[in-house]
């Protein structure tokens, strides 16, 4: 594992599987002390297997070269409470504000964030027992395959949390490498395909519009998937309001610690601020003007069940770390995190400008 504090620690979790207790204690070390000190931690030999992530950055593709009014026959249920299926380039507003309804100013204040639009387009997929959340699924005609796949990899991916979750349980000291297991069935996860179209490298850097503004994830866990174009940035571990370039690690996991995990460790572990600006180099020009690349993720949000009730682990506090959080439900959490996110005012999707 990598110890400066300039980058991002990198954790081989081949030896997992196989290892004796005192082996996974050490690993279990390894990744949560990168959890305590950035937040971030890169996988790698995960047990996802390289093949299958190659195949579901090429769906993931072919989705999005679809023309605009076939993504439509999916399309993202108004409001902040579904999150599913198509979300075209304007629709979503990602942001660290909180908007709460005792708040008068609330509705003024989502009004201004999203004078500022995000350019992207998203497409978002549950397990299809969520009754919370069911799924929009494009008719299979569209993209014949398509399904079965992204089923098929949300279950992988899960598969894989289930491990790094008993990684954590092990590396905050709980008896029960378990435990977190029993608030994560796996149905409340979601697994989100998005696209950065390319737009006027200018108008990112100034501001004028925006890929994904900085903010902290709500649930457990992300594992994120990157192609190579570059773009992520990670909060600065000892330097507020200074990023650092998050460089793509080839089919690793790029793993970050959520809001409720770090609610239940009681600060033990680090929920930390990333966002999406330019990409290191641009692609070409269009008209003169130098255009950013288009980039591809696909991240795996890891969240505990709708009804699981999130509260201090006693491992994680004593009388020098009082307990810092009251408990939360899951799904009020999400709602009061969510309520910018999707207006109940649909915007009409807008046409970006590409190279």
């Amino acid at each position: 594992m990598t110890a400066d504090e300039n980058s991002i620690p990198i954790v081989d979790f081949s030896r997992w599987e196989k290892a004796s207790s005192e082996e996974k204690k050490a690993l279990a070390k390894e990744l949560t002390d990168a959890c305590i000190r950035v937040g971030f931690v890169y996988v790698v030999n995960h047990g996802i297997p390289d093949e299958m992530l190659d195949e579901a950055f090429g769906w993931s593709k072919k989705l999005f070269d679809l023309p605009e009014e076939r993504k439509m026959l999916a399309p993202h249920p108004p409001g902040p409470n579904v999150h599913r299926g198509y979300s075209w380039p304007g629709l979503e507003k990602v942001s660290q504000y909180i908007h709460k309804d005792e708040d008068g100013d609330a509705d003024a204040k989502d009004e201004e964030l999203r004078k500022v639009g995000d350019v992207k387009e998203s497409y978002e997929i549950g397990s299809d027992n969520c009754p919370n959340m069911p799924n929009v699924w494009l008719p299979d005609e569209v993209l014949p395959g398509f399904r079965p796949f992204m089923t098929e990899f949300y279950w992988q991916c899960y598969g894989t949390a289930q491990e790094l979750l008993r990684a954590l349980a092990i590396g905050i000291g709980l008896d029960d490498p378990d435990f977190l297991l029993k608030f994560h069935d796996g149905h409340n996860n979601q697994l989100r395909l998005l696209h950065y179209p390319p737009v006027e490298a200018e108008k990112l850097a100034s501001d004028a519009i925006a890929r994904m503004p900085a903010h902290t994830d709500w649930g457990s866990i992300t594992m994120l998937f990157q192609d190579d174009c570059g773009g992520l940035q990670v909060e600065h571990p000892r330097k507020p309001g200074i990023f650092m370039n998050a460089p793509t690690v080839r089919n690793a996991i790029c793993m970050n610690v959520g809001d409720l995990l770090m609610r239940w460790s009681n600060d033990f572990l680090k929920s930390t601020l990333h966002r999406v600006t330019s990409p290191p180099v641009s692609s070409k020009t269009l008209d003169g003007k130098s255009m950013t690349r288009a980039r591809y993720s696909i991240p795996y949000f890891v969240s505990p069940n709708p009804d699981a009730v999130i509260e201090c682990l006693p491992a994680c506090t004593d009388q020098k770390n009082p307990v810092k959080y009251g408990p939360v439900v899951q799904e009020e959490y999400r709602r009061m995190r969510a309520k910018l996110q999707y207006s109940e005012k649909q915007p009409a999707p807008k046409t970006v400008s590409v190279a």
